[in-house]
């Protein structure tokens, strides 16, 4: 699992531009000198860039002939090599911004750029840059005590729990593209511009990625792909899910053979799976290790989708946790309906 300490962080600069959306022809506005912000302002600002960043689910800079050919990627290594270029180095980058600001609905905002140094990332005290852009700016109220009164009026501003859009990219693997962490509030369609075409970053296939990939892979063989080679009621199909999630969180060490024999435990069916597993692997371009450490924070993210819920018409729910042996569907002729049977030992 990656660590991540802001504790002893220091701003080492910071700059501000404006970014419009270009589709709607709204200009971008550069600025030449650092930010200014107060002392007591610092711990606010550190709070508002830092707070919404995680670390599960981490990136790398890519790109199809060359890795140097990622303008992001390419400012950042000037920057990390040569900070007296981060005025410049930044302007790059709010233009870049500027360029892919072309979905109607990507809104105009403030962009700040920040180098940070004394970062530990897995305990490595690295340097980092913070490409930040704040779009959603909301009213607050401001009420000043002038003696025997109060004065109230309003301003506008940016929540400190919510940064828009932003990234992280920390100076360490540069050969594989940087570490980089992503903070994206949207996460819609319109919004993939900030990943994918400004950027131009891809998932880390690391233990975390591997964990939550073969999760995902294996919810969707068995909730969507299984019933077209084999018969099975869907009551299996939630045992199926269960048996999974107990393997992932028992288990400190995936291997695709022990978990296909423990939890589908029919030939198959396990051929089904790894060919379905490949599949996945050839369409998307990525290699899944057949072997790799389990992540848990991967397997708690999907326990929270996997569904062991059997729905009945829009009159029961029956939450399946464990033996599956306790339930048995039958038939009811003069009813004309069909029913499950429930053992149980104690009601609670």
């Amino acid at each position: 699992m990656t660590t991540l300490d802001f504790t002893d962080i220091k701003l080492q600069n910071l700059i501000t531009h404006h970014v419009g959306n270009k589709l709607r022809d709204e200009k971008f506005t550069l600025s030449n000198e650092p930010t200014i912000f107060a002392d007591e302002t610092k711990d606010f600002l550190l709070k508002y860039f830092l707070l919404s960043v995680r670390t599960e689910e981490l990136y790398s800079f890519t790109h199809t002939v060359k890795l140097e050919l990622n303008d992001i990627f390419s400012v950042a290594e000037t920057i990390f090599s040569n900070p007296k270029q981060f005025i410049s180095s930044s302007q790059s980058i709010a233009k870049l911004l500027y360029e892919q600001s072309m979905h109607p609905k990507i809104k105009k905002g403030e962009l700040n750029i920040a180098h940070f140094s004394n970062v530990v990332l897995d305990h490595e005290v690295v340097d980092a840059i913070g490409i930040f852009k704040s779009e959603t700016d909301v009213p607050f109220l401001k009420m000043k005590n002038q003696k025997s009164k109060y004065n109230i009026n309003h301003d506008y501003g940016f929540e400190i729990k919510g940064m828009d859009k932003g990234c992280i990219i920390f100076n360490t693997e540069k050969e594989e593209g940087y570490k980089v962490a992503v903070v994206d509030q949207k996460n819609s369609t319109e919004a993939a511009y900030w990943i994918d075409d400004f950027l131009k970053l891809k998932i880390r296939n690391d233990n975390y990625t591997q964990t939550n990939t073969v999760l995902k892979i294996y919810k969707d063989f068995v909730t969507h792909k299984i019933d077209e080679e084999f018969e099975i009621s869907k009551t299996d199909k939630i045992d199926l899910l269960n048996r999974s999630i107990k393997y992932f969180k028992e288990k400190e060490h995936f291997d695709l053979d022990e978990f296909s024999n423990e939890v589908l435990a029919h030939e198959p069916g396990i051929e089904s799976f790894k060919r379905y597993k490949k599949n996945y692997e050839d369409e998307f371009e990525t290699e899944i290790g057949d072997s790799f450490l389990i992540s848990d924070t991967a397997v708690k993210k999907q326990a929270r989708v996997y569904k062991s819920v059997l729905k009945l018409d829009k009159n029961f729910h029956i939450y399946i946790h464990g033996n599956k042996e306790l339930i048995e569907k039958g038939y009811d002729e003069a009813m004309q309906m069909s029913y499950y049977k429930v053992y149980f030992r104690e009601e609670n």
